[in-house]
């Protein structure tokens, strides 16, 4: 079996806060966010055996708890996703994956072969404006995944689940309505970094979490993760990102 393979991260302790685990990146995503911080990754060729990723994973074992399988679009290899799932379960590694939840049957896939233990959803700006946003219908998809996701959660299918919204300058009245929808689970808010565009600050988002009366994790490059929670903010920790396994050519 073969997986379209975007890259390797050996030792992370960003993409699964407080964990040390490893990052398969799968190379392909139907979505093209204009801020994607791995465009390099979401077309292009790149296919590996499935054992030689469980290799590198392997390989990481003594240093990590878990793996994380992000891209692109992870959920958009079904068969190899499910494969390399079952095969870090079987290492007696926790596995999480971040997603765009455009394949909601994917994330479905894995909770009933119950192989997932966490899942971080991007959800990309409100409902109304989320199909011109991506420039195809995408929304009902999301939410479907977001039920997904949430049944899981509720019912202990899932252990972890997180709603990520990214924030651009223009982009605060969104906070509200995803908050919303991610009632009941983790919110984050995260910084968007693009091109010239300045980001917001950490001191520029703390307002807009303040305004929602739950806790809600911030992420920005400076400050790393912070838990805004009764109007205190709390370090959660600091990034670490080690060597990086690289795809073999660009096509």
């Amino acid at each position: 079996m073969k997986v379209n393979f975007g890259g390797f991260v050996p030792l992370s302790t960003v993409d699964w806060r407080g964990r040390a685990v490893c990052t398969v990146f799968f190379r392909g995503c139907p979505v093209r966010c204009y801020y994607c911080h791995n465009r390099s990754i979401l077309d292009g060729e790149d296919y590996r055996d499935v054992e030689e990723i469980l290799a590198l994973i392997r390989s990481s074992r003594t240093l990590i708890s878990g793996v994380i399988f992000s891209g692109g679009e992870a959920t958009m290899q079904k068969q190899p996703l499910l494969h390399m799932a079952g095969a870090c379960r079987e290492m007696g590694l926790d596995v999480g994956i971040q997603t765009n939840g455009v394949f909601p049957q994917v994330l479905q896939a894995l909770i009933d072969a119950q192989v997932i233990d966490r899942v971080a959803l991007d959800i990309k700006t409100r409902w109304e404006k989320y199909d011109n946003l991506l420039k195809k219908k995408y929304a009902e998809e999301v939410k479907r995944s977001l039920a997904i996701c949430r049944k899981a959660y509720d019912e202990g299918a899932l252990r972890e689940f997180e709603v990520v919204l990214t924030l651009f300058p223009g982009s605060e009245d969104d906070v509200p309505y995803v908050a919303k929808e991610a009632e009941g689970v983790d919110l984050v808010l995260q910084q968007g970094v693009y091109g010239s565009v300045r980001p917001f600050t950490l001191d520029e988002i703390i307002p807009l979490a303040a305004k929602l009366g739950r806790s809600v994790k911030i992420r920005t490059r400076e400050e790393g993760e912070v838990l805004y929670d009764n109007n205190h903010v709390v370090i959660a920790d600091s990034i670490v990102l080690t060597d990086v396994v690289k795809p073999r050519k660009q096509v």
